[in-house]
């Protein structure tokens, strides 16, 4: 079903392709007077649509009895962007319609749908679905704590899939003495995180990884305004360095809390996401032939600030030092620096009930990007590894893509994870690691 649904998908996006084609061709053939061309306009007839049709495959390398299949990725994505500019402002679409092989389901979702004007020469208001970002870390995220996806990432999809959407207002004002963004999410948006559903998980309450069936599920904050997510950023270049400030006030993006179920004594305590605050900077500049950047941001985390609740993730200072630079032509070489400061430890391991699976006083991970691109760049090859000492585990990850065309692109991969310990964030996935292939047609 997946191949046949590529196939047909691909000729469709092929035949909107040739019908573009034909369109243009009897603009030229005379079909452009004046007075046909302000109607078009005027109705929004002729917009020009675009996007891709993309069908992947991904396999695990061994096996994994908890989760029970081979396939990691099967399939077939077809997206849709358009925009249209009018004199008040902007409308922008994309839109992904998705049949998911392992899921046996089809899926819609909106990257983009968005309205964005400007209500002042130096003010811009952007209102609706978006993806949302900012910070300087490569695949590290310490200020940036908008949703991320990272059931896509570690499956073979495309990065851009890591970043996933959420329903927000986001402000921007530019001034003479600083820039700021203001960010509000009315709904909180949580990560997309591991339930056991395609990959298994540490689960500290039973002790080892799990797969559950029903997936796993967390109780989410109700969906009121003082449930909100506020971000907020100030940033300014002077002299060449980028400057930038962070605020945040939100809940943590993946269920690291448990809250016990009524009657208490009856059921296991359930996930939930506590609440958290942030605040934090980063600068980037750059040194020598290359860029460097350093970016910090202090966890408050609002429901534990003594650190004794073993159910509530405690404060944590989060350090990042990147550079970045073209070694020779072609060949970009980027290195990260990277630690979580778990606050209040000894307190942390004094109460809890599975100490041995608390996170360790100081976490780190060192990054490393190889980028290589030939073939006057139709052939990409790069290589992204994360590495953590202090956990010793490990996260590697190979790519390749090849450009055959304008509207053909090959791509594939493998995601490897390894460690000593299961309870580790890289180590609970090694019976996750896999391959995978895509094919993409750009129409």
């Amino acid at each position: 079903m997946p191949y046949r649904l590529i196939l047909t998908s691909i000729a469709l996006a092929m035949l909107a392709s040739a019908w573009a084609q034909d369109d243009q061709a009897g603009d030229d053939a005379g079909w452009d007077d004046d007075a046909w061309e302000e109607s078009w306009d005027d109705d929004g007839a002729g917009q020009v649509f675009s996007g891709f049709v993309e069908g992947g495959l991904g396999s695990r390398l061994g096996t994994d009895a908890l989760v029970g299949r081979a396939l990691t990725l099967q399939e077939t994505r077809l997206r849709l962007e358009t925009q249209w500019d009018r004199d008040w402002g902007t409308i922008g679409l994309k839109a992904d319609l998705l049949y998911d092989g392992i899921e046996r389901e089809l899926h819609g979702d909106f990257r983009d749908l968005t309205v964005a004007f400007s209500p002042a020469s130096s003010t811009d208001l952007k209102l609706g679905r978006q993806v949302l970002t900012w910070g300087t870390g490569d695949l590290l995220f310490l200020n940036d704590l908008f949703p991320k996806d990272f059931v896509s990432f570690f499956s073979g999809r495309d990065d851009e899939y890591l970043k996933a959407p959420s329903n927000s207002v986001r402000a921007s004002y530019y001034g003479s003495a600083v820039n700021v963004d203001l960010a509000w999410t009315p709904v909180f948006t949580p990560d997309e995180y591991l339930t056991g559903e395609r990959y298994a998980f540490f689960y500290p309450l039973a002790g080892t990884t799990v797969a559950p069936e029903p997936p796993l599920g967390a109780i989410e904050p109700g969906a009121t305004v003082a449930n909100g997510e506020f971000a907020l950023r100030f940033f300014k270049t002077v002299r060449g360095v980028e400057y930038a400030a962070y605020a945040y006030r939100g809940f943590f993006k993946q269920p690291n809390a448990f809250e016990p179920s009524p009657p208490p004594g009856l059921a296991p305590p359930q996930p939930t996401f506590a609440p958290l605050s942030a605040i934090g900077g980063s600068l980037r500049r750059t040194l020598g032939a290359g860029l460097i950047n350093a970016e910090f941001s202090w966890y408050l985390s609002r429901d534990d600030r003594s650190g004794t609740d073993p159910f509530v993730p405690n404060d944590q200072v989060r350090l990042l030092l990147g550079y970045e630079r073209e070694a020779v032509t072609n060949l970009t070489i980027a290195v990260q620096w990277y630690l979580e400061w778990t606050q209040d430890h000894d307190e942390l391991l004094a109460n809890s009930p599975f100490s041995a699976f608390e996170p360790r006083e100081r976490r780190n991970v060192f990054t490393n990007r190889i980028n290589y691109r030939a073939m006057r760049d139709k052939l990409n090859l790069s290589l992204f590894t994360f590495f953590s000492p202090s956990d010793q585990d490990y996260y590697l990850r190979p790519q390749v893509g090849y450009r055959y065309s304008d509207s053909w692109t090959l791509s594939a991969g493998a995601n490897l994870f390894g460690g000593r310990d299961n309870f580790t964030f890289f180590g609970q996935l090694e019976d996750a690691s896999n391959v995978y292939a895509r094919i993409r047609f750009n129409y």
